[in-house]
């Protein structure tokens, strides 16, 4: 992979089950409360008179969100004990249909809150935050642990089902079996505390981190410490001061990962030094930003919770529903990758050494040094540098005449800016989304630049997920973090940001393509480890030839990039993949090592902890940091990859080995795009995904094709 980025999924299940405390009443009025009057101009009451329900961004204020979700939670209690208390015979239509359909306020109003929260939050929607996580959780714990509803599911009769529905039943007695329906009311009442107190954290969490991340930008007051760095990026970091309130000055700031994209050009070396040491120390000094002891925290209290379901682990608990199913076989395909990716890394630390020597540096390559080094041995090795490449990689020709294109070569959809729907913030636009037929298919909002109020990291989500039953299209959006050019400046991209770009839009095909009755096993709302599949694959089609030749223009002579260029980009393929796979799968490492452990003993302070799992497992070379700290790791706290980070890897090897099927059948043909659509992008988790993946390639994923692309066997 060339780059992976943070995802944000939202499902109306997730959402629900990522949300634990309301007062433990055994009962609820059955009767559906009306809205009072002050609920009447609401937004979130009904829904949007918008096209596909899209949200109504200049009517949703901060204080419209509180309300709905009071309301949005007393209507949905009421709901679900009208199902559990219903004196019929459960049937699919008055117990699993209509749990299914519980919730519709609450869910509206949590899509576009959790929305703003990662990408334009503010101290109001903070606070609203860290005040609902505990609260969402306890309404998850009363209906995932509520016996009479868990009861009536298992009575449902399946004869006569069609398929989805039998697969909606079975999903969801899974859910509810892996929530804790089957536990002592005694255990059950255990797992609401963890819960409760896990929502809370998770939320602080990410609070912190994104206070550690604005806060540890980098202060220069010197330009000649940017030396390197081209003009337009010396005007963006001024224009960062000047909006910090440090006008004259010159403000770096952090981007999620523990590498920075400035590192590869600042020739300054103590710049280069004090930028990397800012993002490894971020959120580890002591202060309000640190974020150790809540992950600490975090951690135990997952362990507890996997072992009151009966698991040695958390891990093995948050496992079992995914497509590894166990917490060794995950290991095991990391292990296939650590091994050649780590001797790989040190060839390519050797090569850069023997370049810092030939300059006669006099020092040892440390971490801040590698993408400075890396660049000039790419030049020297494969001719090609990363500053010739930038000036054809301008961000919306690169989306409009690349990402889009493609989509439309593959599957034949098209696009059309939407100037008339309202936006939640001036960087972002709106696109109406057609199909193959021409019919409307979705609306799609794209957000590019970085902003000191949205999360780090990339991702993809849905405002209005579909499904026939409700008649709903999606509503999609992208979020980046690419730096925001200086007015009246290109914004010029690295060929990571054009995988980065060709990679969200692959979840957002995922959800483009849903096509089943039900919300939760709608589009992307499947096994983390399927999930991150149609993203990467959809990277490959960044180098097609007739795709590449389409977007990679120069921005002002407007000029195709030369074939020579191409031809450099694509031998240089497999340059620092050493790097790239070692700094991934040492932090999945790090994330499965943390939800492994099954004894309370075993756990250390964050930093010792994370080193001897790093030593434990080969990887020894200082110069490869993980991609994510621990302290910063916001994926597994922050966010529902715990246990899940070697995904990523997982949904490599799918995608590998489907883009080896494609290009041995034809490559980029409609008619592999339509197959590719069928089998894969629109099926949500309506099948087993297992035998999608063989319907599609007509065998079981080979790791052969991944490690080939990585360059690690020939």
């Amino acid at each position: 992979m060339k780059n992976i980025t943070s995802v944000l999924l939202i499902s109306s299940l997730a959402m629900t089950s990522a949300c634990t405390t309301m007062k433990n009443t055994d009962t609820q009025s059955t009767e559906i409360p009306a809205p009072d009057a002050a609920l009447a101009s609401n937004p979130f009451m009904k829904k949007s008179s918008l096209q596909y329900q899209a949200p109504e961004f200049d009517r949703i204020k901060d204080e419209h969100f509180k309300p709905a979700f009071d309301y949005g939670m007393k209507v949905q209690l009421a709901e679900i004990e009208k199902i559990a208390s219903n004196p019929a015979a459960p049937t699919f239509e008055n117990t699993l249909l209509a749990l299914e359909n519980s919730g519709e306020v609450l869910k509206r109003a949590q899509l576009v809150f959790y929305n703003l929260t990662g990408s334009n939050t503010n101290p109001t929607l903070q606070k609203l935050e860290e005040e609902y996580a505990p609260i969402f959780s306890g309404l998850s714990d009363k209906i995932y642990l509520n016996e009479k509803l868990y009861s009536r599911l298992n009575a449902i009769k399946t004869d006569g089902l069609g398929s989805e529905e039998k697969r909606l039943l079975e999903l969801y007695k899974t859910n509810f079996e892996i929530a804790g329906a089957n536990l002592s009311a005694e255990n059950k009442e255990k797992v609401k505390k963890i819960n409760e107190e896990l929502a809370t954290l998770s939320t602080q969490f990410s609070n912190k981190l994104l206070d550690a991340r604005k806060n540890g930008a980098v202060l220069i007051t010197d330009v000649k410490e940017l030396d390197g760095l081209s003009a337009d990026e010396i005007a963006a970091a001024a224009a960062d001061a000047k909006t910090a309130g440090q006008e004259g000055k010159y403000l770096l700031t952090l981007l999620n990962t523990t590498q920075q994209p400035l590192l590869q050009n600042l020739k300054n070396r103590a710049t280069r030094e004090k930028l990397f040491k800012a993002s490894w120390y971020r959120a580890e000094k002591g202060n309000a930003d640190d974020t150790r002891s809540i992950l600490e925290r975090q951690a135990k209290l997952r362990m507890e919770k996997g072992q009151l379901h009966g698991k040695k682990s958390f891990a093995e608990w948050k496992l079992q529903d995914q497509m590894a199913k166990t917490p060794e076989n995950a290991m095991n395909l990391l292990a296939q990758l650590a091994k050649p990716a780590v001797a790989t890394a040190k060839r390519e630390s050797d090569e850069i050494q023997a370049l810092i020597d030939q300059q006669k540096g006099g020092f040892t390559v440390e971490p801040w040094d590698w993408n400075f080094y890396s660049e000039q041995v790419r030049k020297a090795k494969y001719d090609l540098d990363e500053n010739q490449i930038k000036p054809y990689f301008e961000v919306r020709t690169v989306l409009e005449k690349g990402v889009f294109y493609a989509a439309e070569k593959f599957y034949g959809i098209t696009f059309k800016e939407r100037n008339d729907l309202p936006v939640y913030h001036p960087d972002v636009t709106a696109y109406e989304v057609f199909d193959r037929d021409g019919k409307s298919l979705a609306i799609y909002y794209l957000d590019f630049y970085t902003r000191d109020n949205k999360n780090g990291g990339a991702w993809m989500s849905n405002f209005v997920e579909q499904s026939h039953l409700l008649g709903q299209k999606p509503v999609i959006v992208n979020v980046f973090n690419f730096q925001k050019p200086a007015e009246g400046k290109p914004s010029l991209i690295s060929y990571d940001d054009v995988s980065t770009m060709f990679h969200e839009f692959g979840h957002t095909l995922h959800g483009l393509f849903a096509d089943q009755k039900y919300i939760s096993i709608s589009g992307t709302n499947t096994p983390r480890d399927f999930v991150e599949f149609p993203s990467q694959i959809n990277e490959f089609f960044a180098l097609e030839p007739s795709v590449l030749k389409n977007y990679a223009l120069h921005y002002q002579t407007k000029q195709p990039m030369p074939q020579a260029l191409v031809d450099k980009i694509k031998k240089a393929g497999t340059f620092n993949q050493g790097y790239s796979t070692t700094e991934l799968v040492s932090a999945a490492t790090i994330d499965m090592n943390w939800h492994s452990v099954t004894d309370a003993s075993q756990f250390k302070p964050t930093l010792e902890f994370e080193k001897e799992v790093l030593a434990k497992y080969g990887f020894n070379l200082k110069q490869v940091p993980p991609r994510y700290h621990s302290p910063y790791f916001a994926h597994i706290w922050g966010g529902g990859y715990s246990a899940g980070y070697y995904a990523y890897m997982w949904s490599d090897l799918l995608n590998a080995d489907a883009w080896d099927w494609i290009s041995t059948h034809g490559g980029m043909t409609r008619e592999n795009g339509d197959r590719f659509r069928k089998y894969i992008l629109s099926v949500g988790n309506s099948v087993d995904l297992n035998q999608a993946f063989k319907d599609f390639t007509g065998r079981t994923p080979d790791i052969k094709p991944l490690l080939k692309n990585k360059g690690f066997i020939k």
